[in-house]
């Protein structure tokens, strides 16, 4: 299978078309949204193409597809509005016999998470990307899509058939990859 992740859309839609056609050129089979779906929150500028509504209907039309955890922008508001759940503060996803740990990552990070064991930690939040091996586990952070921080550009992730966990650009060139 392959997974294709996404966190901190912030409401804006020309943005999560452009991953939502990536995802459907390519023959992803899971999306993994880690949070801020809907509302570009108060600390943000409003982003080009704001539609929360035109996001849940592109995001419902992927709903057999999506595990979903909640951001600290996303409310019970947002839940009505979308057909898969989202209020989760984590969630975990065994790809291969591997376990991977996803949280937005304002409650839950590489360095506060339950106490099990993982194989890899992913995150959103800081919109900030990184990928790097943390005491023998691969420790992601998607960046964001929407609102990329510190002049960084957008971002989202990938785990493919060949269980490498990816870092991409918008237009799918790969800035970093690590072996799960």
């Amino acid at each position: 299978m392959k997974y294709l992740i996404v966190s901190d859309i912030h409401g804006s839609l020309p943005r999560l078309r452009s991953v939502l056609d990536f995802f459907d050129k390519e023959g992803y089979d899971m999306l993994l949204l880690l949070g801020d779906l809907l509302n570009y929150g108060p600390r943000n500028g409003v982003p080009d193409g704001l539609d929360a509504m035109g996001i849940a209907d592109s995001l419902n039309a992927y709903s057999d597809k999506i595990v979903a955890v909640r951001g600290n922008c996303d409310s019970e508001v947002d839940q009505m509005l979308l057909h898969f759940p989202m209020m989760a503060d984590y969630a975990v996803v065994v790809v291969e016999g591997k376990r991977e740990f996803l949280s937005h990552g304002h409650k839950f990070n590489a360095s506060s998470i339950p106490s099990e064991s993982y194989d890899a930690i992913i995150t959103g939040h800081t919109h900030l990307w990184m990928l790097d091996s943390v005491n023998g586990k691969t420790v992601c952070n998607t960046g964001s899509i929407t609102f990329p921080k510190e002049g960084r550009p957008a971002t989202f992730a990938t785990i493919d058939e060949d269980m490498t966990l990816r870092v991409r650009l918008l237009d799918g060139s790969i800035i970093k990859e690590n072996k799960l």
